[in-house]
Order: C-alpha cells, then sequence, then structure tokens
C-alpha cells in the first residue's frame, strides 16, 4: 500500500511546487515509485516537468467529468516519476463540483485506485484553502508543509493548523502531519534563524533537512526539468536529496510517527 502525500501551505510564494517537484525526484531516484498530481490550478508543477499546459486534459476531466484517471498520467524526464497535468482550467473545478455530491472527496475516489502502482504519490495543492485543497486533505494519508523562512510564515501555519484539526474531525480522521520543511533559508541573516528556531519550538516534527535560498532552485522550472537534472551538486539538490532520505528513514521506523 502507497503512501499519499499533501504538499500544502495556504501562503503562495514558500516554495510548495518546487519541494513537490523537487522531492518526487529524489524519490523516484532512490527506486520509489512516484507519481505527482498537479493540483494547483496554475500549473506550475506540469511546466516545471516539462509539459505543456494544454486547454482540456489532466486532473480536471478526472474530478469534474470523472474519466479515467490513468488516462491521464504522463512520463517525466525522471525515471521513476509520473505526472498527473493540469490545466488553469481545473480553476473552475472549485465552482463546478459544489453542487456534487460527497464533493470533497472526488480525489479520494480516484487516487485510491492507483495506491497499487505506485509507492508514493504526491499532490501539489494550490495555494489556497479551498475545495481543491480540502479534496487533496481528505485524499491523504499525511501532509509535508513547506515554510519559507519569514516572519509571516509563523501566523499562517496557525491558520493551517487549524484548518488541518478540521479536516481531521470532519473528513479524514486518518490525515497526520509528516513534518514541516523549512524553505527559501537564509544563514546570513538572524531572521531566518529565529523562524527556523520559533517553528521548531512549536513543530517538533519539523524536518532537519533545510532547503537553502537558491538560484539555481528558481532557474529550474523555467527549462521544465527538477534540479537533480538542472544542477545536481548544487545546494538546492543536495538540500532535497537529503530530505528525500529523510522521509524515507523516517518511514522505515515505526517508532518515529507522524505528528497529528
Amino acid at each position: 500500500m502507497s503512501l499519499i502525500f499533501a504538499v500544502v501551505n495556504q501562503k503562495g510564494g514558500v516554495g510548495k511546487t518546487t519541494t513537490t517537484v523537487s522531492l518526487g525526484a529524489a524519490l523516484a531516484a532512490r527506486g520509489q515509485r512516484t507519481l505527482l498530481i498537479d493540483a494547483d490550478p496554475q500549473a506550475n508543477a506540469t511546466t516545471a516537468l516539462g509539459q505543456k499546459q494544454g486547454e482540456s486534459g489532466g486532473l480536471y476531466e478526472a474530478l469534474v467529468d470523472e474519466r479515467p484517471i490513468e488516462n491521464a498520467i504522463v512520463g517525466t524526464g525522471v525515471i521513476g516519476l509520473w505526472l498527473v497535468p493540469t490545466t488553469p482550467n481545473l480553476a473552475g473545478a472549485e465552482v463546478e463540483l459544489v453542487s456534487s455530491m460527497a464533493r470533497e472527496f472526488r480525489m479520494k475516489r480516484i487516487l485510491d485506485p492507483l495506491r497499487e502502482r505506485f509507492d508514493i504519490i504526491l499532490i501539489d495543492c494550490p495555494p489556497s484553502l479551498g475545495l481543491l485543497t480540502v479534496n487533496a486533505l481528505s485524499a491523504a494519508d499525511e501532509v509535508i508543509i513547506p515554510v519559507q523562512c519569514e516572519y509571516l510564515a509563523l501566523e499562517g501555519l496557525g491558520h493551517l493548523s487549524q484548518t488541518l484539526r478540521l479536516v481531521q474531525a470532519n473528513l479524514n480522521p486518518r490525515l497526520k502531519i509528516r513534518g514541516i520543511v523549512l524553505t527559501m533559508f537564509d544563514g546570513r541573516t538572524n531572521l531566518a534563524k529565529q523562524v527556523e528556531d520559533e517553528v521548531r519550538k512549536h513543530f517538533t516534527n519539523t524536518f532537519h533537512s533545510v532547503i537553502p535560498r537558491s538560484v539555481r532552485l528558481s532557474e529550474a522550472p523555467s527549462h521544465g526539468t527538477p534540479i537533480q537534472l538542472y544542477d545536481p551538486r548544487s545546494p538546492g539538490a543536495i538540500a532535497y536529496e537529503e530530505l528525500a532520505d529523510e522521509l524515507l528513514a523516517q518511514l522505515r521506523a515505526p517508532a518515529r510517527a507522524a505528528g497529528t
């Protein structure tokens, strides 16, 4: 049985898509059959993996038109990493699903059959707490939260934690927080270190691996490739390799359970 992770933060610009794509590539390189679901209408993960944004297909048709999601899966330039792309049309799903029965569980219904084919499924969520994100949280087993090392990130974490508790109570009692990933860390500033200390103080399941602020990480999506292929020796690539190793080590050690 595979695990489904929702990579979520309602705040934009925190490295969420970069984390989903880079972590997915690193996990695939470690022999994990990995599927990335682009659930963000901005389709940044789709572009970052070298796929063109079409006018139809992908996650939208699986969610709204209930077409087989297997038909939407495409390969990537990374061996062992597959993608369900999306299009800007996905933005309309928030409205089109409002009147649907069990609308919060549409994504769960289409992803559960894929568990037999993949070891790890990563959902790149939109920067909001709308119906698409709620669908992802209802489908997921665990949550990974990228947090930018800036002051306002701490306030956003409080709101997100409250939303996760509501989802646990009403939609998905098995949902757990696997960990928080500190991103865009600039070790030259006192603020970044203070934010790191505060996050670790309040969230003991923060990953040890820290993602540095990196120009190469920012450049990789424009080339349609993960950082591991764009510049495998860069600090950003090494940091995501370490994050993948840490995540797999946790999953193989039952005593180190995810937080709630």
